[in-house]
């Protein structure tokens, strides 16, 4: 029941989109940015990014005038979705409306020098480089 409360919710985030959110979202949408793939409105933990690139680990909110007043909360929304892997880009309201050459600039250069996520299966400590025929690659 609550993963359909949560699908819902979605929903409704991504139907009452505001004006910068629907600007930027122009811009990351059918992977239009560097080809890097955004889901909107993601439910991610106990939040909902307003953007999200998840092969990327990257969240981009954002920020109306009422974030202002709710720094606190924001940092702690921040650094609970850090420690799940994710970088959190913020973003004004106005920054998006009246630079989004710059908001694009910033959310590319943080793309293009992110390390490589790592491999879903690695290979177990000491097994790299091993030849499957049981002798070592190494001469």
């Amino acid at each position: 029941m609550r993963g359909l409360h949560r699908v819902a919710v979605a929903r409704r985030l991504r139907r009452d989109i505001t004006d910068a959110e629907r600007k930027l979202w122009y811009q990351l949408r059918d992977r239009r940015l560097a080809g890097v793939k955004f889901k909107r409105q993601v439910p991610i933990g106990r939040y909902y990014a307003d953007f999200a690139s998840l092969e990327h680990h990257l969240i981009i909110e954002v920020d109306g005038g009422q974030h202002a007043l709710a720094e606190e909360t924001d940092a702690a929304r921040t650094k609970e979705l850090e420690a799940m892997g994710f970088l959190v880009l913020r973003f004004w309201n106005s920054d998006v409306l009246t630079n989004m050459e710059g908001v694009i600039e910033s959310i590319l250069a943080v793309i293009q020098h992110a390390p490589e996520p790592p491999h879903p299966n690695p290979l177990p400590s000491g097994e790299r480089g091993r030849d499957p025929f049981g002798k070592d690659s190494d001469p």
